[in-house]
């Protein structure tokens, strides 16, 4: 079976004002609560809206939040991740007795209780969502970073005289780029997934804006009678969290060298073996 592609999604995403078939605002009351059809190829809302073109700019609306929230994590998370695991005593105590502090409230209250206060537009949604869920990175970081450091290469640029900041540029930070990619992208449909969470119960993006979340909850209220209106947005979601699950799990395995370093003993066995491995089941020759 054929794996869903996270860049198939952002390309429909770019793409949807020249393939999106109506204005995604645009209403038509004479073609209310409108069954899948070819002019409507989701069918459309009780305001007549289609649903499809809606559909494709919540992709866009998804994919900017899941990227510049990732983007302000790494601005946050990594710099103070990375400070603390090189520096260390106070410095390390006071990052994370502050990432504690943000990690011992749940994600979704956190955010519901800074919308609450901030208010504000959809961006502003994705800065709080950034603001809240840096922590994963920061400890990240900060655990690669006390590994690194005490190795040799590391040792060897100190007692030639790097400073702090040099060996955090020129050989930290070089050796996080792997796991850093791989966080990044798990952390996309995470934000994706909490930003339509959000809309769904109402503290996300204006109702009036294309979003999958809320496209979910205008449809909720009609789901026996018209299913679609809950279906066709769900899968939306289901797919790209799927595509983006799957894309994390490929660059974790391609950026992981543990991999190689454990297939490494079972190809010289077999190559050892003159191409084949040997069977426990099979017998031994008998001694003439």
């Amino acid at each position: 079976m054929r794996r869903p592609r996270s860049r198939a999604v952002a390309a429909a995403a770019l793409l949807a004002p020249w393939i999106a078939p109506h204005d995604p605002s645009a209403q038509d009351l004479r073609s209310t609560f409108a069954s899948p059809s070819l002019e409507h190829p989701a069918g459309t809302d009780n305001l007549g809206r289609d649903w499809a073109s809606r559909l494709l700019y919540g992709a866009r609306l998804s994919l900017v939040v899941g990227v510049v929230s990732q983007a302000i994590v790494l601005g946050i998370g990594l710099p103070l991740g990375l400070l603390a695991g090189a520096k260390g005593r106070w410095v390390d105590s006071v990052i994370m007795r502050c990432a504690d502090l943000v990690y011992a409230f749940p994600d979704l209250l956190l955010i519901i209780l800074l919308r609450s206060a901030l208010g504000g537009s959809a961006f502003m949604l994705v800065v709080i969502i950034g603001l809240v869920t840096w922590v994963d990175v920061a400890r990240l970081v900060r655990g690669q970073a006390l590994s690194l450091k005490e190795r040799e290469f590391v040792t060897a640029a100190r007692v030639l005289g790097a400073t702090d900041r040099e060996i955090m540029t020129r050989h930290l930070l070089p050796n996080l780029a792997g796991p850093l990619v791989v966080v990044v992208a798990f952390g996309i449909p995470r934000a994706v997934f909490i930003e339509a969470a959000l809309s769904f119960i109402g503290f996300g993006v204006d109702p009036s804006t294309p979003s999958w979340g809320v496209m979910v909850q205008e449809g909720y209220g009609a789901i026996v009678a018209f299913p679609h209106l809950v279906i066709f947005p769900s899968a939306a979601i289901g797919l790209l969290l799927l595509a983006f699950t799957f894309l994390g799990d490929g660059l974790r395995d391609a950026l992981d060298p543990s991999i190689e370093d454990r297939a490494a003993p079972s190809i010289q066995a077999e190559t050892a073996l003159g191409g084949r491995r040997e069977r426990p089941s099979e017998e031994l020759p008998k001694a003439a």
